[in-house]
């Protein structure tokens, strides 16, 4: 590896010699290397060298053109921020293809702390902080020259009219068992299918959106745990921001884990949501139209019952896309996220009071 690595360091001009390099788990889809140089005046730089698994994203230069385009605008107009920076090669370029199996990337080193997940109030609105303060840097953008990498990620009533496709199909002869997991998702179809309806119609902002706003997205500083920058731009394409927040607040607000077996453990944390949605709303005062705040509880359902037809139409289609490490895996993931899905709605009248209350709160500071 230390050869395949001098190589590429050297396809991306880095000054001075590899002093140390070591493997590091960020992600499960992209292998990464922490790379540290020794430069000619002895002092220490280091970098992240990913190689990106082209099974998995399949148009990886139209990904890194959107990466190029977006980090570079950042820079740009926030040159006092902390900010990513990918290297370009001699061709201008800001990957390299070693052969078929091998695309890599070159990174900026930020020293940084991540969270996979917390029960810190302050951690969750610095995250909503973060991924709000994405939204405002990206306000101006031009969406439109991004490239869909990949289409319909987000399309929540074409993921449905997916599902019930193969529901009517039962290639593997699954349905029947899950009978009343199709019937809520039937009934929840109108609603959790009403955003992208008029996002495909023009009449909701189409906007730059991170598409996987994990918490562990987020590099904090490691003494004040303020956010510094939002990192994996993988999935950035145009879409809906309130998607971005609901994302995002679906994953943190769950009290249990995404395939928690239990779902009377299943609960959605309304303390949490307020966390996430006093940062995130403070952060894009003046970016968002009012449409996009008073449909953040709706958008919240309707990812959330999305991704549970993502979970239920891989299982009664044999279980090929999301790894299951078990049995009906993804059976007990559908119903985790249904369980959430349906505290949301048992909660929607205080969620919608929340976001109210946060908005308030924000113009009278």
């Amino acid at each position: 590896m230390f050869n395949t690595l001098t190589v590429i360091g050297k396809k991306f001009r880095l000054e001075g010699e590899i002093y140390s390099y070591q493997a590091i788990s960020m992600g499960n889809i992209n292998a990464t290397y922490k790379v540290t140089y020794m430069r000619a005046d002895d002092t220490l730089k280091s970098y992240l060298f990913q190689r990106v698994n082209t099974h998995v994203f399949k148009s990886p230069v139209k990904i890194m053109e959107n990466i190029d385009r977006v980090t570079t605008f950042i820079r740009e107009k926030y040159p006092d921020q902390v900010g990513l920076h990918f290297h370009h090669t001699d061709e201008g370029l800001n990957y390299f293809v070693q052969d078929s199996d091998s695309f890599w990337r070159v990174i900026n080193y930020v020293d940084s702390v991540t969270f996979n997940a917390s029960d810190d109030l302050a951690v969750i609105e610095a995250t909503g902080k973060a991924f709000g303060n994405f939204q405002m840097q990206l306000a101006d953008f031009d969406g439109a020259l991004l490239h869909e990498t990949i289409p319909d990620f987000h399309n929540t009533k074409k993921r449905l009219d997916t599902l019930f496709m193969h529901v009517e199909e039962d290639a593997y002869g699954r349905v029947r068992e899950v009978a009343a997991e199709v019937k809520y998702i039937e009934e929840s179809r109108a609603l959790a299918s009403e955003l992208s309806i008029l996002f495909a119609d023009g009449k909701l902002p189409k906007r730059v959106t991170h598409n996987d706003t994990k918490c562990n997205n987020v590099l904090f500083d490691r003494k004040t745990k303020e956010p510094l920058v939002v990192i994996d731009l993988d999935t950035i394409m145009p879409g809906m921001s309130m998607y971005d927040f609901a994302d995002a607040v679906r994953f943190i607000a769950n009290t249990a884990a995404e395939d928690e077996a239990d779902i009377s453990r299943v609960f959605f944390d309304t303390a949490k949501f307020r966390a996430f949605a006093k940062g995130f709303i403070g952060a894009t005062k003046g970016a968002l139209e009012n449409i996009e705040i008073a449909t953040l509880v709706k958008a919240t359902f309707a990812i959330t019952i999305e991704l549970a037809a993502r979970f239920l139409d891989d299982y009664i289609t044999g279980d090929k896309y999301f790894k299951c490490v078990y049995p009906k895996h993804n059976l007990v993931r559908t119903r985790c996220q249904l369980a959430l899905a349906k505290d949301i709605q048992r909660k929607w009248d205080e969620l919608e009071w929340i976001v109210r209350d946060v908005i308030e709160k924000q113009l009278s500071e």
